[in-house]
């Protein structure tokens, strides 16, 4: 088995051991990402909507990175900081997963970093 680390600085640096992404067998596997700015490394400012853009953004440039695309997950995982946000997620969710549509799951959280509202993290195919 092979594994191969992804970077991109198109979207959040690791802030720790970790890496953005992994690439393993015909896979990858994401990192959660986080609304961060990947130029400035700040937090995007704004509601649970403009959060999830960003959040899907940096997940599409990592994706991008490892030879993927959003045409390829196989399943996300959404983290909520309030399960009452998931209709405002979701609308925007479905945007970026309009005619793909992965398995997903949701779930609320006591708490994510840097106490945002939303992390998502997938699996994906790769080339």
């Amino acid at each position: 088995m092979s594994l191969a680390r992804v970077h991109t600085d198109s979207a959040p640096a690791a802030v720790g051991p970790y890496a953005q992404a992994i690439k393993a067998n015909g896979f990858v596997f994401t990192s959660g990402q986080i609304p961060l700015d990947p130029t400035t490394q700040n937090l995007v400012e704004g509601d649970v909507k403009v959060q999830t853009k960003q959040v899907l953004t940096n997940l599409s440039a990592v994706l991008e990175a490892a030879g993927s695309s959003l045409d390829k997950v196989v399943k996300t995982t959404v983290f909520l900081k309030d399960m009452n946000n998931f209709v405002a997620m979701n609308e925007v969710y479905g945007t970026f997963f309009s005619t793909h549509q992965p398995a997903r799951s949701a779930v609320e959280v006591a708490r994510l970093p840097k106490d945002v509202a939303v992390e998502i993290e997938c699996v994906a195919l790769t080339d």
